[in-house]
């Protein structure tokens, strides 16, 4: 199976190359969400889409922190490639398996109880609130599916390998359609039967990215880690970014709270923006990605240099690419929207209003969410998982300011700007810290 080893060569055409693969992954992970979505809404009405979108962060939080976790475990194991230290790759590969086993479990043992208090919490309207439970409950028990197919993908791209990720998550999408159409319109499941088809999907991913990790046959671990250091040194990274991500999705979810309180239709709005929301970060996630693995490559290796010059690189590419996103998005942002809500749906109208206002404000200010990928990721690949976690921290802070204080004096027009806030907090934070680390290349360079 091939590797990529990012301490040599073209910095951009490395990390775009390494980025397209990522990006193809993300736009069919997005498709079968997206189909997720139309089928329930189409089928089901727009109650069932506000059903869906009164969970979405919850749902999100899990998802994330699995996700968070994942990333942060293979941190080392990109850092032990970039040194060329077979043995010490595979410790990093065992302890890896061990800790994402033993992190769902505890995740699982702690949240899964308190989902239908959360969902009281959230305000979830009671007319939606028996579907609303069911599917949030179906999604946390495939959360084991979710770290199954993460760890492996994230091991593969630690390789410099984002191409079986990309087959995998085709392979996933296909699968997750055919199965939403059989149990959402042919069994009639409702809600239930689209999160049964993700998390058959997430399965058959993982399968996949197994079958090709098991290739790397010269990096598989013989044995079971015994250096407790492995494992801390994986937790040292991996809880700061699941941490980050629970900061997020709590500030999601007390903006979802503040949606919830204007009524079904605002959510139903709000619920169809959030859907075109992974498709306006499909590349920042990529560029972000394709940094941890740079970085983290070039970190091992100590080409400080090449982290200098690749993060100059990613910034002026990410904002290309968020200005061309914005500008598509704000022209046909109706006909995407359209696809969620069916115009023939009670509401319909009131909710596609509601929900263009929320995306072109978004659009507007893209750039500042591709910074925040772009020096986030990087900050990640060096090591260090504290300033990103702050980062989190002050993304929590300024949107649940925004979503309490806001509507005070604007109502319900208020909550719309609530999301690039958020951002601004986060970015505020990573951008100065980035390049005083940057600084301190340059000393240890000099001393070195």
């Amino acid at each position: 199976m091939k590797v990529t080893d990012m301490t040599k060569g073209n910095e951009l055409k490395l990390i775009i190359l390494f980025s397209l693969p990522l990006m193809l992954g993300n736009i069919f992970q997005q498709l079968y969400t997206v189909c997720d979505t139309i089928i329930v809404s189409r089928h089901l009405g727009v109650k069932a889409l506000a059903a869906i979108g009164c969970c979405d962060w919850l749902t999100w939080m899990g998802i994330a922190v699995v996700t968070g976790l994942a990333q942060g475990f293979s941190i080392p194991v990109s850092h032990a490639f970039g040194t060329h230290d077979k043995s010490n790759v595979q410790k990093c590969i065992s302890a890896l398996v061990v800790n994402a086993i033993i992190s769902t479990v505890v995740l699982l043992a702690i949240i899964y109880p308190l989902l239908p208090r959360i969902l009281v919490l959230l305000k979830t309207p009671a007319d939606i609130m028996d579907r609303a439970l069911a599917y949030t409950h179906v999604i946390y028990i495939g959360l084991f599916a979710t770290m199954f197919y993460n760890a492996l993908a994230s091991i593969l791209r630690a390789f410099g390998n984002s191409k079986t990720p990309l087959h995998a998550m085709i392979i996933a999408s296909i699968c997750n359609v055919g199965l939403d159409v059989l149990f959402v319109m042919g069994l009639e499941w409702g809600i239930i039967g689209a999160g049964v088809a993700t998390v058959i999907a997430q399965i058959l991913a993982g399968c996949f990215c197994l079958y090709h990790v098991l290739k790397l046959k010269e990096y598989m671990p013989n044995s079971i880690c015994r250096d407790l250091s492995y494992y801390m040194n994986q937790f040292r990274l991996g809880i700061p970014m699941a941490l980050q991500n629970v900061l997020i999705a709590i500030g999601g979810m007390v903006l979802t709270s503040a949606v919830n309180r204007y009524g079904t239709y605002f959510l139903a709005g709000f619920t169809a923006m959030n859907k075109l929301y992974g498709v306006l970060e499909i590349s920042a996630v990529s560029y972000g990605y394709a940094m941890v693995t740079y970085t983290g490559q070039n970190y091992g290796a100590k080409r400080y240099d090449r982290i200098k010059s690749g993060v100059k690189k990613v910034v002026l590419l990410s904002l290309a690419t968020s200005i061309l996103i914005s500008i598509i998005l704000w022209f046909f942002g109706p006909l995407f929207l359209s696809c969620f809500i069916s115009n023939t749906s009670q509401g319909a109208k009131e909710a596609m209003t509601y929900g263009l206002t929320f995306l072109r404000c978004l659009t507007i200010f893209l750039p500042i969410l591709y910074m925040l990928h772009a020096y986030r990721s990087t900050i990640q690949g060096l090591s260090n998982a504290f300033i990103p976690m702050v980062s989190g921290l002050f993304e929590l802070l300024m949107r649940i300011s925004g979503a309490l204080v806001l509507p005070i004096f604007f109502g319900k027009s208020g909550l719309y700007p609530v999301e690039v806030l958020a951002w601004v907090g986060a970015v505020v934070i990573l951008i100065p810290n980035y390049y005083h680390m940057e600084r301190n290349f340059q000393n240890v360079s000099e001393n070195s």
